[in-house]
């Protein structure tokens, strides 16, 4: 391994360990109230959703989708963190929506492109996560 490559995962290491030792249950994410739908109408209303929690955004894609009845484990972990960020996943099981893809401009962690995802359902943001590009499974909430 390079030099290079073992410096930028210690860094890694240390900014994801500061973390969790500064909010280790996640007790500091920002819910979104209960019963308080995001509106996702317009391409205008889903940008201003991430630019309402500091991410700058450029959409990528839009894709038609069918949220699964029944939730797989990995699916499940989606929905426990959706749950966290109080976006109404659960609610929409079986149900038709669509999923946007976007390319996050103003976070890079060691250079690495980073996406943002929200799917939409009867133009209401019912699920959203920021996620590296690589693979490489690092997945985060967007408040």
């Amino acid at each position: 391994m390079s030099k290079k490559f073992i410096i930028a995962a210690i860094a890694a290491a240390v900014i994801l360990g500061a973390v969790i030792i500064a909010d280790p249950d996640n007790k500091n994410v920002q819910n979104i109230p209960e019963g308080s739908p995001v509106d996702a109408s317009t391409v205008s209303s889903r940008i201003d959703y991430f630019a309402a929690h500091g991410w700058e955004v450029e959409e990528l894609s839009g894709k038609d989708i069918t949220i699964p009845a029944d939730f797989s484990e990995g699916y499940e972990q989606y929905a426990a963190l959706q749950d966290k960020q109080g976006m109404p996943l659960r609610e929409y099981a079986g149900k038709s929506g669509k999923l946007y893809v976007y390319e996050v401009k103003n976070y890079s962690p060691d250079n690495k492109k980073m996406l943002a995802e929200l799917i939409v359902c009867d133009n209401t943001a019912i699920a959203s996560m920021v996620y590296s590009d690589s693979g490489d499974g690092m997945q985060m909430s967007v408040n």
